[in-house]
């Protein structure tokens, strides 16, 4: 299983910030943590995976014994445990500054008509609600200080059909329009939140495709698979590096955007802060025929 692929150069990019990093035992979320850690953050991470989540913890803090490094086991979808979460958070590191909500899953896998409704709508608790919920309890705590960035990953469904996997898709592209959202209504507080794309990712996602089988995800997207299993997917730390720069001072005043770590000039994004601020460039947006040249009658 892929977890990091690329160590993170030191900087002091978030030099005094503290991080709470959803879903972050392994795969993209511990790459970014890794790269947080690196840029100088101190982070709480959590995962429902109690035991894997503290062996996560353990390693990162051996690779980073100056770093203050905090694990507690969480499930984003419920209030309680995130209410907890929170607290526990703050208590130990006095101040939340980043909220990069990672924690996601693809659901059942097969035709919409036939997979488990209870299955479809847990991955909408856990990929949707473990967004909200989160934001939500630490949006008045960023209201308090005065700034805040809230981070979310996003995945292929949000901009394109995903058949055969519909909660997944369903939830990213609500995930995607809640952040946009979001960013509207915070930004007279200075909160910036936006979503990253983060490519095609050999994490457990993929594993997790190819058991399912052919007959399952379309024989499209298992072959896809099959290929970002053998060959690699798109790199972790490109995700994880544009979420320090979108978690760093680099990117004030950017938001509401949702940007792709491996197609998109991020770490220039900064040249353009007016110019996006006043455009849908990186939005969700709904197409006229007038957009492809086409006019109807």
């Amino acid at each position: 299983m892929q977890t990091t692929d690329s160590l993170p150069a030191r900087s002091t990019k978030l030099s005094g910030h503290n991080a709470l990093i959803t879903g972050a035992s392994q795969g993209m979320g511990r790459c970014i943590a890794e790269h947080f850690i690196a840029a100088g953050a101190n982070v709480v991470i959590c995962a429902r995976d109690e035991a894997l989540l503290e062996k996560t913890g353990s390693e990162l803090r051996a690779a980073n014994p100056n770093s203050k490094i905090l694990t507690k086991a969480c499930d984003v979808s419920s209030e309680d445990e995130v209410s907890g979460l929170v607290n526990f958070a703050l208590m130990e590191l006095g101040s939340i500054e980043v909220l990069v909500n990672n924690a996601g899953v693809y659901g059942p896998m097969g035709s919409t008509e036939t997979v488990s409704l209870p299955e479809w709508k847990r991955a909408l608790e856990i990929n949707l609600y473990g967004v909200l919920i989160p934001s939500r309890l630490l949006i008045p705590h960023f209201k308090k200080s005065g700034r805040g960035k809230i981070v979310v990953l996003s995945g292929g469904g949000a901009t394109n059909p995903l058949p055969n996997v519909s909660a997944y898709a369903a939830s990213k592209a609500a995930v995607v329009r809640l952040m946009e959202t979001l960013a509207e209504e915070l930004r007279p507080f200075r909160i910036d939140v936006n979503a990253i794309a983060p490519g095609a990712l050999a994490t457990r996602l993929v594993d997790e495709v190819l058991a399912a089988g052919p007959d399952k995800v379309g024989k499209t997207f298992y072959e896809k698979n099959q290929k970002w299993k053998t060959e690699g997917g798109t790199p972790l730390h490109l995700g994880a590096a544009l979420a320090v720069y979108l978690a760093s001072a680099e990117s004030d005043g950017i938001t509401g955007k949702l940007i792709s770590a491996q197609w998109d000039p991020w770490n220039r994004l900064s040249q353009y802060r007016d110019e996006l601020s006043q455009s849908d460039i990186y939005c969700l947006r709904r197409i006229v025929p007038e957009d492809r040249g086409k006019k109807f009658s």
